[in-house]
């Protein structure tokens, strides 16, 4: 299923959505996995995948998840590869220019982190507008943030090197929480069950078709968990673990923060109402 290119909004220069032509392999190479059931082998970080063709593609594409390399069907650098390869780097490959190797490698795990943090602003800001609830403070904070975030994001590789990424998340939570707060308000009157808390423990949990929105499923562990049928509009499911989650008919028209890697990480099918910005993984049936 093709996908369509987003932008951070009124930002055509901001990449959100992987373009993997206009990258260097960055993911199959910079970063580091071990061996595990979503990975075929271990791989230390700055080494490329034994997959990995000349020409930056990979050998073994239609075949990763059979292969036994599902985590790659799941990873999501939310644009940066592009950004690194062509703005931070200009367009010079660390196959043909071997001196920026270990510059780019370093600044790739940092501007993919802001990309996410960029995903996520992005939505609130546009949820904010949209939601009389959230206050003008909360919208004042939001727009800092973003263009401190795309600033951040489009430094050298010098600047990358020491941007602290933990405290700009804890700044970042309270206002996407104050968002989430203000959209999910419209759902009062849904009882939910006491254990839908942030950071639940759900794991396997038989939740198929019930109505749970407004829900705040902020880092919860919704791994295996049954949601079949079940109405999530509204829920917050920002950094929620859904790893086998099986989500076919679910209804996540209007989830709070849900992101490609939560979808590729689940299970669901063409009666899964999505948000407009998000498809379908291609693995879904």
């Amino acid at each position: 299923m093709a996908v369509v290119p987003l932008h951070l909004t009124g930002r055509p220069d901001v990449p959100l959505t992987a373009d993997c032509s206009r990258c260097f392999a960055l993911c199959c190479s910079a970063l580091g996995f071990e061996r595990s059931s979503d990975f075929g082998h271990d791989k230390p970080a700055g080494q490329a995948c034994q997959n990995l063709a000349a020409d930056f593609s990979c050998t073994i594409h239609a075949e990763l998840r059979v292969r036994g390399y599902r985590g790659c069907t799941v990873f999501d650098c939310f644009g940066a590869g592009q950004q690194v390869a062509q703005q931070t780097f200009g367009g010079r490959s660390w196959t043909e220019y071997p001196e920026v190797r270990p510059a780019m490698f370093s600044a790739f795990p940092v501007v993919r982190q802001l990309h996410e943090v960029l995903w996520y602003l992005d939505e609130a800001h546009r949820l904010a507008d949209a939601t009389p609830a959230v206050t003008a403070d909360t919208r004042a904070a939001l727009a800092a943030l973003l263009a401190e975030t795309v600033e951040l994001s489009q430094r050298d590789p010098a600047g990358l090197a020491v941007v602290d990424l933990g405290e700009l998340r804890q700044r970042i939570g309270p206002a996407l929480g104050a968002v989430s707060a203000g959209v999910r308000a419209g759902a009062d009157g849904v009882r939910l069950p006491r254990r839908l808390v942030p950071g639940a423990d759900l794991l396997g949990a038989d939740l198929a078709g019930r109505d749970l929105r407004g829900a705040d499923l902020r880092g919860a562990y919704l791994i295996a968990a049954d949601l079949a049928g079940a109405d999530l509009r509204g829920v917050d499911l920002l950094g929620a673990d859904l790893r086998d989650a099986g989500l076919h008919g679910a209804d996540l028209s209007s989830a709070l923060f849900l992101t490609p890697m939560q979808l590729a990480a689940a299970a669901g099918n063409a009666r899964t109402r999505l948000p407009a910005r998000l498809t379908a993984p291609a693995h879904w049936t």
